[in-house]
C-alpha cells in the first residue's frame, strides 16, 4: 500500500491526467473545459469509481483529509483568483463608468436579492453546520450574483464579439461585479466564523479596506518591479505577491481567496514585457493547477443527493433564479443606458456564465460549513449549467439582431487595443 510522497504522486498523476483528458474532450464538443475537469473528479470519486472499484478508490484523496493533493488544489485556487484580478483593466473600467455602473448594479443586485430571499425558504437540511438562516441567505445571494470572466471572454471570442460594444461592456461589467462579490464573500466568511454582529463584521471589513488601500499604494511600485524583460522574476514575484495577500487575509480573519484577489490587483500593474510574462504564469496555472483544483472539487459532488426530490426541486428553483436574475439585471441595466433591446439581452446572457468563479465560491462555502455536500452540489450544478447556457443565449440574441452582424465581424479597435482579451481557457 502506497503512502506519503509516492501516494501523492500517484494521486497527482491520476487526477491531472483525467482532468486534462476530459477537459480537452469537453472543449472538442464545444463545451467549457470545467465540465470535463469536474467530471474527472466525479468519475474518480465515490459516486462512480467508489462503486465500481472500492479498493482502487481508497487510494484517491477524500476532501478534508489533509492530503498533499489538497494543498496543490488550494494553491491553484489562490493563483487562479489572483490572476483573475490581475487581468482587470482599471483604466477601461473608468472610461465606461456610467454604463458600467448601471449594468453592474442591476446585474449584481437583482440576483443577489433573489438569492438572499431564496436562502430563507430553502429546506433547512441544506444548511451547513456553521450556517444560520441569515448567513446562508447572504451566502446564497453572493453565489447567485457572481459571473465568470474567462468563460465570457472565450464565448465572445468564438462569436467574434470582443470588439463589439456588447463584448466590451459585458467583460468590464463582469469584472466590476466580481470585485464587489469578493468583498461580499469576505463579509459572509466573517458571519460564518464569528457571527452576524456589527463588531465581528466591522473588523474584517476594516482589514479589507486596509488591504485595498495597500494595494493602491503598492501598484506603482509593482509596476516598476514587475515590468522587466526577464520572465522568471516576474512570474515568481507575482506568485509571491498573490500568496502573501492570501496569507495576510487569513491572519486578518478574511477568506484567503479575498486576499489573493486584492493582491492580484497589485500583480496586474505589470506592463510591457512584464505583462507578457504574467500571461505565461496564467497559462501554466490554467494548464496544470486549475485542472487539479477542479477535479478535486468534483470529488465533493454528491450525485446521489441530487436525485432526491427535495434537493432536485431546490436545484431547479435556484438555477431558474440564477438565470433569470442575471438576464433581467443585465437587460435592465443596458436598456436604462439607452442600448437596443437585443444588445441588452446579449449582455444579460453573457453575464450568466458562472463557471470557475462559482466553483470557487462553492468550495469556500463548503469549507466554512455554510453548505452541506448536497447544497454544494447544487451550487456547482448552477456553475456548469449557466456556463453551458450562455453561448446559445448569446447566439440567439445576435441572430435576432441582424443589423448588428456587420459590426461584429472582424476585430474592432477596442479589441486591437486590448489583445489580452484573447486569453486561453474555456472556464
Amino acid at each position: 500500500m502506497l503512502t506519503g510522497v509516492p501516494l501523492f504522486l500517484l494521486q497527482l498523476v491520476v487526477i491531472l491526467a483525467s482532468a486534462v483528458l476530459l477537459g480537452r474532450l469537453a472543449s472538442r464538443l464545444g463545451q467549457p473545459a470545467i465540465v470535463g475537469e469536474l467530471a474527472a473528479g466525479v468519475l474518480l470519486g465515490p459516486a462512480v469509481l467508489g462503486q465500481l472499484a472500492p479498493g482502487w478508490a481508497q487510494w484517491l484523496p477524500r476532501p478534508g483529509s489533509g492530503a498533499l493533493i489538497d494543498a496543490v488544489a488550494q494553491l491553484g485556487l489562490l493563483l487562479l483568483v489572483g490572476l483573475t484580478a490581475a487581468e482587470l483593466d482599471l483604466g477601461r473600467l473608468r472610461e465606461q463608468a456610467g454604463t458600467l455602473a448601471r449594468v453592474s448594479a442591476w446585474a449584481l443586485v437583482l440576483p443577489l436579492v433573489l438569492g438572499a430571499a431564496a436562502g430563507f425558504v430553502v429546506p433547512a437540511a441544506l444548511l451547513g453546520p456553521a450556517a444560520d438562516r441569515v448567513t446562508f441567505a447572504a451566502y446564497l445571494g453572493v453565489a447567485l450574483s457572481v459571473t465568470a470572466i474567462p468563460v465570457i471572454s472565450r464565448t465572445l471570442s468564438d462569436l467574434r464579439l470582443l470588439g463589439h460594444r456588447v463584448g466590451q461592456i459585458t467583460l468590464a461589467s463582469g469584472a466590476c461585479q466580481d470585485s464587489v462579490a469578493w468583498i461580499l464573500l469576505a463579509v459572509v466568511g466573517a458571519m460564518a466564523t464569528s457571527g452576524a454582529g456589527p463588531e465581528t463584521i466591522g473588523m474584517p471589513l476594516l482589514w479589507l479596506a486596509v488591504m485595498l488601500l495597500a494595494a493602491l499604494v503598492l501598484r506603482p511600485v509593482a509596476r516598476r518591479v514587475l515590468s522587466v524583460a526577464d520572465p522568471a522574476p516576474v512570474m515568481t514575484m507575482s506568485a509571491v505577491v498573490i500568496i502573501t495577500g492570501a496569507l495576510a487575509a487569513h491572519l486578518a480573519g478574511l477568506e484567503p481567496v479575498v486576499g489573493a484577489f486584492v493582491a492580484g490587483l497589485v500583480a496586474g500593474a505589470a506592463k510591457g514585457e512584464g505583462a507578457r510574462h504574467l500571461a505565461g504564469l496564467r497559462t501554466a496555472v490554467i494548464a496544470v493547477l486549475a485542472p487539479v483544483f477542479l477535479a478535486f472539487a468534483g470529488l465533493h459532488l454528491d450525485l446521489a443527493a441530487l436525485a432526491e426530490p427535495v434537493v432536485a426541486l431546490t436545484a431547479a428553483g435556484l438555477l431558474a433564479l440564477a438565470v433569470a436574475g442575471k438576464l433581467a439585471g443585465g437587460y435592465i441595466g443596458a436598456r436604462t443606458s439607452g442600448m437596443p433591446r437585443w444588445e441588452s439581452f446579449a449582455i444579460g446572457a453573457g453575464l450568466n456564465s458562472r463557471g470557475l468563479i462559482e466553483i470557487i465560491v462553492a468550495t469556500v462555502g463548503l469549507r466554512l460549513g455554510i453548505l452541506t455536500p448536497a447544497a454544494y452540489s447544487i451550487v456547482v450544478l448552477i456553475a456548469v449549467a449557466t456556463s453551458l447556457l450562455a453561448p446559445p443565449l448569446l447566439r440567439a440574441a445576435f441572430e435576432r439582431a441582424p443589423e448588428q452582424n456587420g459590426e461584429r465581424h472582424g476585430r474592432g479597435a477596442s479589441e486591437r487595443d486590448h489583445p489580452d482579451l484573447h486569453r486561453p481557457g474555456h472556464r
